[in-house]
């Protein structure tokens, strides 16, 4: 019990700390250099600037990008392609339960053959 409390006091000062690094690398420069987004420590991505609709959807939907973690839209940190999580959960599973490819659905009667004619014939 003692342990996984250790641990979460780790990641909330971890937390704390990258926000209040990416707040004083920004408050280092001067105010007209300021754009409030960057990298903490050149690794951590940091964005503070007010976040759009399709900044939402390309950080978190992404069906062009390959990648599984983008820039977070807003705060510190990595965000989570979706998208790509779907797709490598999907291609995970098929390759777990070895499931074959699902069957294409027909909404339209098959043409008769010859053979099923006669039966139909032999049948009245």
């Amino acid at each position: 019990m003692g342990t996984l409390r250790g641990v979460r006091r780790l990641i909330r000062l971890t937390a704390v700390a990258l926000v209040v690094g990416a707040v004083a690398t920004e408050l280092a420069k001067p105010e007209d250099e300021r754009n409030w987004h960057g990298r903490v420590l050149g690794v951590v991505p940091y964005d503070f600037r007010v976040p759009s609709w399709d900044k939402i959807r390309d950080a978190y939907w992404n069906p062009s990008s390959d990648s599984l973690f983008s820039d977070r839209v807003f705060g510190v940190g990595w965000a989570i392609n979706l998208y790509r999580a779907k797709q490598l959960f999907e291609a995970g599973f098929e390759r777990l339960m070895g499931t074959p490819p699902p069957l294409s659905i027909r909404m339209t009667s098959r043409p008769r053959t010859e053979r099923s004619r006669t039966r139909v014939q032999d049948r009245d």
